[in-house]
């Protein structure tokens, strides 16, 4: 009996070892296939964070355009925040410029003359001040960006296309024109 047993120990080691080598062989074949797919995952991993890297990059360019496209806008506006109440003076400065080309015989008239040309310099002096200034017209070259020509006449003592007259004084803000001068041209 004791050579059946050893016998049976010996079938069953043998047993067992084919076994584990069947248990072995198959955990190295998981092993490949799970390194395999953990490999497969780790690059979708990979693409899948450049792919939100890239869409990091571009939300934060994005925003720094805003940012600064806001910025400039809000600088532009406090720079011509001016702009419009100018441009509704402006007729008054025109009427003001009219009372002063008035000739003035009598004392009373001479008297308010002087009242009206204070009140006139002293309109433009705070309007200066907020950045609006005169456009100079007259022997300027005509410049349809800051001129409005409404007649053209002849003149032999000036260049072709100088600016002769100004009928309507012409104003800017800074560096943007509120009304161009309205002038003759010559030709």
């Amino acid at each position: 009996m004791m050579e059946e047993e050893v016998m049976q120990e010996e079938m069953t080691e043998a047993t067992v070892e084919q076994e584990t080598e069947v248990t072995v062989e198959e955990t190295e074949e998981e092993a490949v296939e799970e390194t395999v797919e953990l490999s497969e995952t780790e690059q979708k991993l990979t693409a899948e964070l450049e792919e939100l890297n890239k869409r990091f990059l571009r939300v934060a360019a994005d925003f720094d355009n805003y940012k600064r496209r806001t910025q400039v806008e809000k600088e532009d506006l406090a720079k011509y925040s001016t702009a419009k109440l100018i441009g509704e003076l402006l007729p008054v400065l025109d009427n003001f410029e009219l009372a002063l080309k008035n000739s003035v015989e009598s004392v009373d008239a001479q008297n308010l003359h002087k009242g009206v040309e204070m009140i006139y310099r002293q309109l433009m002096q705070a309007l200066e001040q907020e950045g609006m200034k005169k456009i100079e017209a007259v022997g300027q070259p005509f410049d349809p960006n800051l001129h409005e020509a409404i007649m053209q006449v002849a003149d032999d003592t000036v260049a072709e296309d100088t600016v002769v007259e100004e009928l309507r004084a012409g104003y800017m803000v800074k560096d943007r024109v509120i009304r161009a001068s309205m002038v003759k041209v010559s030709m």
